[in-house]
């Protein structure tokens, strides 16, 4: 009798701690708060930058942007376009005019993917991407239009001011946190100026006299692990 008492009182115990495990199992979850990744940009002699990224509006160019900031991608690039609404950087010719192996399909309402409803306002980071409308005008062919919304890969682009036309054309996938004015500073800096031969006026272009570098990005995903994106063939 005291060994089958022994056994209950162990089996009691057991099943106390099961159900206390299963309890702070389950308090854990419908307490956990889901993190958005967070990337953290160092821009040589300007400092910090911070980015609030959104894999619930933009999944898969969430998902392309940590894929290449693990690699290392953006790491020594340059901001190559800089105007008073925006900075632009991410190709690694640092002209904007570089290509990639492949590009993603461009999650923003004109492609027709309307679960993305963020604004470009001031601080918004959006995906550029290559705009053949003209080619569309001349030709008639509309998969030109495609080709432009579905070109976008690597470079991306941040808001230093609101601009609604943006809204729905690109794609926005996160939003500075740390650092504006940094941005600010950037928009400010020296640009390189041409000359018309014919008229000889001269005007300011988008590309920076020292184009400020992209020292190093990092991403923090708060233990997520986000799988690798879909990507699009380049074609030749």
């Amino acid at each position: 009798m005291k060994n089958n008492k022994n056994i209950y009182i162990i089996i009691l115990i057991i099943a106390i701690l099961l159900i206390a495990y299963l309890i702070y199992g389950y308090y854990q979850k419908s307490t956990f708060e889901l993190k958005n990744p967070i990337a953290t940009m160092e821009i040589e002699d300007y400092g910090i930058v911070k980015i609030e990224l959104y894999p619930e509006m933009a999944p898969n160019t969430v998902r392309n942007f940590i894929e290449l900031i693990n690699s290392g991608y953006y790491n020594g690039l340059t901001f190559h376009r800089v105007e008073d609404s925006l900075i632009q950087g991410g190709d690694k010719e640092g002209t904007g005019a570089g290509k990639t192996d492949y590009t993603i399909p461009g999650e923003f309402e004109l492609n027709g993917f309307k679960e993305n409803t963020l604004k470009f306002t001031r601080g918004t980071l959006g995906l550029a991407r290559a705009d053949y409308t003209m080619y569309y005008y001349y030709t008639g062919d509309s998969s030109y239009l495609k080709m432009g919304y579905n070109s976008g890969c690597s470079q991306f682009f941040i808001m230093a001011k609101d601009e609604e036309n943006f809204d729905g054309n690109y794609c926005a996938f996160g939003k500075v946190i740390e650092g504006l004015d940094i941005i600010d500073e950037i928009t400010k800096i020296e640009k390189t100026v041409e000359v018309d031969e014919e008229t000889g006026e001269s005007e300011e272009t988008s590309t920076p006299v020292n184009p400020p570098i992209i020292k190093s990005i990092t991403v923090d995903t708060f233990g997520i692990n986000y799988k690798a994106p879909t990507k699009l063939v380049v074609e030749d």
